[in-house]
């Protein structure tokens, strides 16, 4: 894996969190907005701040998949954490195999041990 595809990988990693707490919280907020009468909108505060946390996650989604070449179920499956509340945290933990998985098979090529 080259350095841009590991960055590419990487911000979408370190965006996939606050974006996945940002969906539970704005889903707590919005069914607690319409269950009990409250003189408080929070879910008026974050859901533009989740929006903007969503759109900078389908950005670096985009470009995570132009350069790590994912075929389009992985492609779509890491969109679809995007959807679901908390999948960002999913997503997270998925990448971040993927990444150590590299990492692991990039030393065994260096030191001889895989031909590949």
């Amino acid at each position: 894996m080259d350095l841009k595809t590991a960055s590419a990988i990487r911000r979408l990693r370190l965006i996939s969190v606050p974006e996945g707490i940002s969906w539970i919280i704005l889903a707590v907020c919005t069914i607690i907005k319409y269950t009990i009468t409250s003189s408080v909108d929070v879910a008026r505060i974050l859901g533009p701040i989740h929006g903007v946390l969503f759109i900078l996650y389908v950005l670096f989604w985009l470009d995570a998949w132009n350069r790590a070449k994912w075929d389009k179920k992985t492609a779509a499956r890491y969109f679809a954490y995007s959807v679901v509340p908390g999948g960002g945290l999913v997503a997270e933990r998925r990448l971040r195999r993927e990444a150590e998985d590299a990492v692991i098979v990039a030393r065994a090529r260096k030191e001889g041990v895989v031909n590949a």
